[in-house]
């Protein structure tokens, strides 16, 4: 589905399919946030063949953190002229969780090894400029990206509509969240597009959300 400028979503909408949202920027060079799991990468197969497109189409893939729901399907790109890239604090975790717990994820380590790691700050690809926010709480390298133009927010696990992420797994500080949360809420918003659940549209809902999550579930966490 056509979000707005040129950010795209596939939206998972079944309660009983663990995936993320996964979205396209489509600019002069192509860019996939969260591809997701493995063995449920058709869902996001068929949408960009609705765009005409195809994996080999893609030239950046961007985790905003290293859970194998975000992740997995990341190692389809290795055999294309891809990068990926996440977090280096992500990547440290990545390696934990496989030397531990390798036989329980469908991905090698080295099919994950990120090509370059996002970093606080500015992010040129193409003629494009987003900011990378270091978000973390949910995971230790936890990232949002601010698109300027059309104030829009990619916020992974950190926020959805109504909710915030676990903090519960491995690696997670409730503390962190909260310091990560008022951190990016001071934004300039116009779409929050998060890593499940529904897409926040509209500068004011944007806005309520936030307040929302800090006076019901800060008190929680």
């Amino acid at each position: 589905m056509h979000i707005c400028g040129n950010v795209h979503g596939f939206i998972w909408e079944s309660m009983t399919q663990n995936n993320c949202n996964t979205y396209l920027i489509d600019g002069s060079k192509r860019i996939l946030v969260d591809p997701g799991h493995l063995d449920l990468f058709g869902h996001v197969k068929e949408g960009l063949k609705e765009l005409g497109l195809e994996r080999t189409d893609i030239d950046l893939v961007i985790c905003t953190h290293a859970h194998p729901d975000h992740l997995e399907a990341a190692g389809l790109f290795q055999e294309t002229s891809a990068q990926l890239t996440y977090h280096e604090a992500d990547w440290a975790m990545v390696k934990t969780m496989m030397a531990h717990h390798g036989a329980a994820f469908q991905m090698s380590v080295d099919a994950v090894r990120p090509d370059f790691f996002l970093s606080e700050g500015d992010l040129y690809v193409g003629d494009m400029n987003f900011q990378v926010f270091h978000t973390p709480g949910h995971a230790p390298g936890a990232i949002c990206i601010y698109q300027p133009e059309g104030r829009v927010l990619f916020t992974g696990d950190l926020v959805f509509k109504d909710g915030l992420g676990r903090t519960d797994l491995p690696g997670g500080d409730g503390r962190l969240l909260k310091e990560s949360i008022r951190r990016v809420a001071g934004l300039d918003v116009n779409w929050v597009l998060p890593g499940h659940g529904e897409i926040i549209s509209g500068r004011d809902e944007v806005k309520r959300n936030f307040q929302q999550i800090e006076s019901f579930w800060f008190a929680h966490i």
